[in-house]
């Protein structure tokens, strides 16, 4: 990459630290913590590999919520802050092409008639949800005739399933293959609903960060660190993502 310019120093890390969200439940890309207490995996090393380009320190913050991840970058506590990014949080923070994307899907109970995953958005169709996740956002969007009944956490979504006899629990595959060893004859339909990209978030008004971000993105991909990464923390159900435009062109 080309030398750092002052001004996206100035943008993410003022004080010579860059102050960098992850988001604890997305158990793929934040896989557990360090000794120290610091979350470790895909997303944190990728943090670090932006310090890194920088030439500054990194400060990790781990956040419960999808949406204090958010507000870490809108509000300018945080440099950067990596998340699903989604139109909703658009609103607020200008995100970075993905570097990865998370497959989505749909579980249904034994008993269901339901095949495909085309077959879920039908009348009288009730799918348990996490509340403003990302794969929720989207559901929010794009169903036409199912009812999302929302829940406050993966687990909770999944406990609603079952205790409410809902008709689909809606998730990430890798979850929901989890899912099933607790839910006796629970299968997973084929396919999925929505790729989740995740991606790195910073202020809209950092202009020239989210150009320097972009082509870190683009980096990581080409050099294959993603990929990399994926296979060093064993992570299943999700991969690189491809590449897109440079951020001139988008």
């Amino acid at each position: 990459m080309n030398s750092i310019s002052p001004v996206v120093r100035a943008q993410l890390a003022p004080h010579g630290v860059l102050y960098a969200a992850v988001y604890l439940g997305n158990f793929l890309l934040v896989t557990g913590r360090s000794s120290a207490g610091e979350p470790t995996g895909i997303a944190p090393d990728i943090c670090r590999a932006i310090a890194q380009h920088l030439g500054v320190e990194l400060k990790l913050l781990g956040c419960e919520t999808q949406d204090e991840v958010v507000n870490s970058a809108a509000d300018g506590k945080c440099g950067i802050a990596l998340v699903g990014s989604d139109p909703a949080r658009a609103k607020r923070v200008t995100f970075t092409p993905a570097y990865v994307e998370l497959e989505a899907s749909y579980l249904v109970p034994a008993n269901s008639s339901i095949v495909n995953v085309s077959e879920v958005d039908q009348p009288g169709i009730r799918i348990a949800s996490f509340f403003k996740s990302a794969y929720d956002l989207w559901l929010q969007r794009n169903l036409k005739h199912a009812t999302l009944v929302h829940a406050d956490s993966v687990q909770a979504s999944n406990e609603l399933f079952v205790r409410e006899k809902l008709d689909a629990l809606a998730g990430l595959k890798t979850g929901l293959v989890s899912a099933t060893q607790k839910i006796p004859g629970a299968r997973i339909l084929d396919g999925q609903f929505t790729g989740i990209q995740q991606a790195i978030a910073t202020q809209k008004s950092h202009l020239e960060a989210i150009e320097f971000l972009s082509a870190c993105i683009e980096d990581f991909i080409t050099t294959g660190l993603v990929s990399s990464l994926i296979a060093q923390y064993q992570v299943q159900g999700l991969s690189a993502a491809p590449l897109t435009k440079k951020s001139e062109d988008i």
